[in-house]
């Protein structure tokens, strides 16, 4: 692999907030899969199935196309749809809501904490109505919800949970997987997630009725392929082999991938502590974190970004809220975009993630971090 070099003044190189680390090993899986004929799903997704499995502890992971899909496919093995209501973290990338309106349901926004940014269950009662089935906790940023705190809400109120770690692969609280503590977890492959295979999603459960209601949803309804009856409604939903065979390749390197992104973000936070104007990101104790992003609470994020960009550097502002978002605007979709959404505002104007891939180099991180200081000492 060709080392890459940093910018200077007379070269375009760009630095990638994020890019995927691919090289030979899913080009040998790949050629495993094509080899075999079999790129459809097949024995390699049923490998890809059983790696998930062992390193979340669930007792059943279902991949599907995307993690879209499978927070689609989880929704409606829960038995939710039309006239239903699901509560959602205003906080959260768009695919949340949008899921429960695909699955005939409403979202109904709920306002999050300011320190982790996820779901804030005393403010979730106030989303509650008669038609509340499920809450859907969301682990942000590489971080965990407070989980437990959610599932006791949950039960409280009689409510279905499904977990949307579609960021939060490898990420545990208080020892056990993000996405394995509710009824149904869902987990993203993304081409920008941890782990990716371009695109791809897999539905968690460790309730045998859950995963089969899963897997037939997306497979036309039925319980195997390769026959035409069909014993409920389904779609399809399926995953690859081609898909598969970038996966495993990419749980082999996980433990490496996961240790350099701690790496990346450790260094970020110790060469950046004399800048007063930036703020690390909160990390629940009870957490153990995978940093999918190194994101900051900083003075004028927009300046900041537009400034790194002009110096070869990519930057990402963090997700824009929910009850902002002007596919929500009309009202038509979503419940609650009246609510007092401040944390999230004030979350989403000082917010942004920096170069976090595994192919950054110290030598380019610490570019970004004289940049950076640059940034902030001349604005001073």
């Amino acid at each position: 692999m060709k080392e890459k070099t940093i910018p200077t003044e007379t070269d375009k190189i760009l630095i990638n907030q994020i890019e995927p680390w691919i090289d030979e090993g899913e080009l040998r899986e790949l050629k495993r899969a094509i080899e075999s004929t079999f790129v459809v799903e097949h024995l390699l997704t049923r490998e890809f199935e059983r790696m998930t499995a062992d390193l979340t502890g669930c007792r059943h992971a279902v991949a599907v196309c995307n993690g879209t899909m499978a927070l689609f496919v989880g929704l409606k093995a829960l038995g939710i749809g039309p006239g239903d209501e699901v509560i959602v973290p205003n906080f959260t990338f768009v695919a949340s809501a949008s899921a429960v309106i695909l699955a005939g349901a409403t979202p109904v926004l709920c306002e999050v904490l300011d320190d982790t940014f996820c779901l804030d269950t005393t403010k979730a009662k106030n989303a509650l109505s008669s038609r509340t089935r499920a809450v859907m906790p969301v682990h942000l940023y590489g971080q965990s919800a407070d989980i437990p705190r959610v599932i006791a809400f949950a039960d409280e109120h009689g409510l279905k949970v499904i977990e949307d770690a579609a960021e939060g692969i490898g990420v545990r609280f208080k020892g056990q997987h993000v996405g394995t503590f509710g009824d149904i977890g869902i987990l993203s492959y993304y081409g920008n997630k941890t782990v990716t295979c371009g695109e791809g999603g897999m539905v968690l459960t460790n309730d045998d009725r859950l995963a089969q209601a899963a897997y037939r949803l997306k497979n036309y309804g039925r319980d195997k392929k390769g026959t035409f009856i069909h014993d409920s409604i389904g779609f399809n939903f399926s995953f690859t082999d081609l898909q598969a065979a970038v996966g495993v390749s990419q749980m082999k390197k996980m433990p490496a991938i996961v240790k350099k992104k701690r790496e990346i973000h450790d260094r970020y936070v110790q060469e950046l502590a004399g800048v007063p104007q930036l703020k690390p990101t909160y990390i629940d104790p009870r957490c153990e974190p995978v940093f999918w992003f190194t994101s900051f609470l900083c003075d004028a994020p927009e300046e900041l970004a537009s400034f790194l960009r002009q110096q070869n550097v990519q930057t990402r502002r963090f997700f824009y809220p929910l009850h902002l978002q002007p596919c929500f605007r009309d009202g038509a979709t979503v419940r609650g975009l009246d609510g007092d959404f401040s944390v999230s505002e004030s979350i989403y104007e000082r917010g942004i993630s920096l170069p976090s891939s595994y192919r950054l180099n110290s030598e380019e991180q610490m570019y970004i971090v004289e940049q950076i200081r640059r940034f902030y000492a001349d604005r001073h």
